[in-house]
């Protein structure tokens, strides 16, 4: 390895572990502790690594001293034979270590992916077992950083960190202890000099890393404002509202910025390179002459001042990478520990280990008595997934006051009400996106808290006012519900949903792809496409909420066809403002502050002159509330 080579890795090592790594911070013991557990299934690979790095490091050693060698024998007038041997001796080990590197380097990176592969799977198993509310506080970006950038920062402590602490060791002592069995005095005179290489990379990595830092600052805001702006909405937005001109100025501010600190970054980095360049050519010079000098006076062979200098490289390299090294396991600890507070997380919503299974056949539907508060910040979420200085501790008053009511099998249940009421959390705490603080949620007699999630998502299926769909294809959405489904049952249930025709006049039929969010159909073919995985599903409980919303009267139309094919025979609790959305209902709920305040069928709450009655009118007039009573 070359000086420049060496200066290029110190300050890139530097630069990035000071980027990754707060000064001052302890080690976790906990944190190492739990390290230890992911590393345990690949012990064996690491012990071979370790291996493969002490073995590549005296092979390091041995290629000075053979050089001067050569040398000696050259001087020292031995025979051709003598020299060809020290030659091919050389040349063979600088193939094993050549081999033995490429074995080194795919330990490491097998090692290292391996790592990755545990990690991103328990943060993604973990993350999957989060309530509703985490999803809704945290910054997607932030999340998926744990699942990228923090995982392979952990995975460096590995794949490199640990070779590079072992072998810079081992070549560390060999180097140092065969310089001082040549001449004690080059040796310390290259320690002396070792100060001179050392700081400025350490110093100037700091620089680098702000640098670096400020870069990815507007990198990120830059990505921010793309992906906000790309986005089927965003774009739409920006066309309505506004400003192109204003856009693409802040845009191009933002990227002038980067390439400024690109070329601040290239020009220090070059001067960097140039002094220490210069600062080792000075230090071989010092090795040169004062070797040559000792070789002359007859002190010190030729050979030795050949191998001394070769063994300067050697020092240098590892010195000022062990100076580092602290920085750099610092920096792993960092995101180590940045992934384990994702899987320290509490889940709100357990399994029990004695859940049961949903019985069969048709089922009731029952709120016995339920209360409910959303939970705080500090119970679902991280400041630092939410891009906080601190959690919002607000939460957990209660939004649900003693809701009571029973759907038998079979029957409609609508809720009503104004916007907030809390119709949309009732109909949340049946499939358990939320735990009920107080009372029960029964399906089929049995309390949702003790089922299984097999059974309960087997029984129970939701269509939201937004339609939401994967950016995949129709088939691959549709499968989502079922995905042993034959051809035929994704036809008849498009058939079902009136969307067969559609699907059959699109370019690539079931495999056409929707778009994020699919966005490629029209609101009434989002929702139909959600009912048709609705009716896929085959649930026995359906829950509508707010699914004609947003539609105009001619896809509502559509809608309400499919959805009259999935009501079918099913228990339904549906959330409506429409109200004629919901006349025929069995039992129609009025929710208004978190409580059921009026109760009965459509003609019954006319004839009342209640609260529904007054929304009824609103929506209709008074000829309507005449004429429906």
């Amino acid at each position: 390895m070359s000086m420049e080579t060496t200066a290029w890795t110190q300050l890139h090592s530097v630069m990035n572990a000071q980027d990754g790594g707060p000064k001052g911070r302890p080690f976790a013991r906990a944190t190492l502790r739990r390290i230890a557990v992911f590393a345990r299934p690949h012990r064996r690979r690491i012990a071979q690594f370790v291996f493969l790095s002490i073995l590549t490091a005296l092979l390091a050693v041995a290629t000075p001293m053979l050089a001067g060698s050569v040398v000696n024998a050259i001087v020292g007038g031995h025979d051709e034979g003598h020299v060809i041997r020290l030659a091919v001796l050389i040349a063979v080990i600088a193939l094993a270590e050549a081999g033995i590197g490429l074995l080194a380097r795919w330990l490491s990176a097998n090692l290292g992916e391996s790592l990755i592969l545990d990690l991103r799977t328990a943060v993604f198993d973990h993350v999957q077992r989060m309530p509703v509310a985490f999803f809704t506080r945290t910054r997607t970006g932030a999340l998926v950083s744990r699942l990228n950038n923090d995982v392979i920062g952990a995975q460096r402590a590995f794949s490199n960190t640990l070779s590079g602490v072992v072998g810079n060791v081992v070549t560390l002592i060999l180097t140092l202890a065969v310089m001082l069995t040549l001449s004690w005095q080059i040796t310390l005179l290259a320690l002396v000099l070792l100060p001179v290489f050392v700081l400025p990379a350490r110093r100037m990595g700091s620089r680098m890393a702000r640098l670096q830092r400020e870069a990815a600052a507007h990198n990120a805001a830059m990505g921010t404002r793309m992906t906000e702006r790309f986005s089927a909405p965003g774009a739409t937005l920006i066309k309505l509202f506004g400003r192109p001109g204003d856009e693409s100025a802040e845009f191009a501010e933002r990227a002038r910025r980067v390439r400024d600190i690109g070329v601040r970054t290239a020009m220090a980095q070059s001067a960097f390179i140039t002094a220490l360049t210069l600062v080792s050519a000075l230090a071989l010079a010092l090795v040169y002459g004062l070797g040559g000098y000792f070789a002359l006076t007859g002190t010190l062979k030729a050979g030795a001042v050949v191998s001394l200098a070769l063994l300067l490289t050697r020092l240098y390299a590892p010195l000022t990478s062990l100076a580092g090294a602290r920085v750099e396991v610092m920096s792993a600890l960092v995101s180590f520990e940045r992934v384990f507070e994702v899987l320290d997380l509490k889940p709100l919503i357990d399994e029990k280990p004695d859940a049961r299974a949903i019985p069969d056949g048709p089922v009731a539907v029952e709120f016995d008595d339920v209360r409910f508060g959303y939970p705080s910040a500090d119970k679902v979420s991280l400041a630092s997934l939410e891009e906080v200085a601190s959690l919002d501790t607000r939460g957990g008053a209660e939004v649900l006051h003693g809701v009571s009511f029973r759907a038998e099998p079979g029957q409609t249940v609508a809720l009503v009400g104004s916007s907030g009421a809390g119709k949309s959390t009732i109909a949340s705490l049946l499939p358990r996106l939320y735990d009920t603080d107080g009372g029960a949620v029964r399906i089929g007699g049995l309390d949702v808290r003790d089922t299984s999630a097999v059974s309960l998502r087997a029984t129970l299926g939701m269509v939201t006012q937004d339609g939401h769909l994967f950016h995949e294809s129709i088939r691959a959405n549709l499968l989502l519900a079922r995905p042993e489904a034959s051809e035929a049952d994704l036809w008849d249930v498009l058939t079902r949903a009136r969307l067969d025709a559609l699907v059959r006049d699109l370019p690539d039929g079931l495999d056409t792809v929707v778009g994020e969010r699919g966005y490629r159909l029209s609101g009434g073919e989002r929702q139909r496409m959600t009912i048709a995985r609705l009716l896929l599903a085959r649930q026995r409980v359906v829950i509508l909420d707010e699914a004609t919303a947003h539609l105009d009267n001619t896809s509502e139309a559509a809608v309400q066809e499919a959805l009259a094919e999935a009501l079918e025979g099913r228990t339904a609790v549906v959330i409506a403002h429409r109200l004629s959305t919901i006349r025929s209902a069995d039992l129609i709920l009025v929710v208004e502050e978190g409580q059921v305040v009026e109760r009965g069928t459509h003609e019954e709450l006319v004839v009342s002159d209640g609260r529904y009655a007054e929304l009824y009118r609103t929506q209709f007039g008074a000829e309507g509330v005449v004429e429906a009573a």
